[in-house]
């Protein structure tokens, strides 16, 4: 059984026909050709496949593709470009944010969904007071979510740091 429906990616309208159970990711991956978003753990756990809904980050593996047709989605391919990366791609690669690069993607994608709820004045589990304040362990926390074999957690958050002067 298949449904056609569309998907607004990184600014672009796509039809797409497929099963209705499959995942954003899923789509995004093996029906558009867009393989930034990884399949880490397929059960939202590790953050690899982090997208932004509406500039909101998901996991897209938990999503089902065919519910999210009047969202804009973005993947890591719609943040920048090589010539004019995102400020997070860029301070990621000046701080180097990444080892082996799996994670990094939806480090990325995270880093950018976070921001944007800081800015907003959304709190995290750390935050004290009412106004949330950019800090090493304010990064941690929001970050919680994307894990990093590699460990290259304390250049990660430098590089948010930095993203987010």
């Amino acid at each position: 059984m298949s449904e056609s429906f569309r998907l607004t990616v990184n600014g672009t309208p796509h039809d797409l026909t497929a099963d209705p159970r499959t995942t954003l990711l899923d789509a995004l991956r093996e029906h558009l050709g867009l393989t930034g978003a990884k399949k880490g753990c397929d059960h939202g756990q590790c953050g690899a496949c982090t997208v932004l809904l509406d500039g909101r980050r998901v996991n897209a593996c938990l999503i089902l593709a065919i519910s999210q047709q009047s969202a804009q989605i973005t993947t890591i391919e719609g943040l920048g470009t090589p010539d004019d990366l995102h400020p997070v791609q860029r301070e990621m690669l000046e701080h180097d944010g990444f080892q082996c690069g799996y994670c990094t993607p939806g480090q990325v994608c995270s880093a950018v969904g976070m921001l944007g709820e800081l800015d907003e004045g959304w709190p995290s589990a750390v935050t004290e007071g009412e106004t949330p304040a950019l800090d090493r362990e304010e990064v941690r926390e929001r970050m919680s979510g994307n894990l990093c074999r590699c460990g290259a957690y304390p250049n990660i958050v430098d590089a948010i740091l930095e993203a987010a002067r």
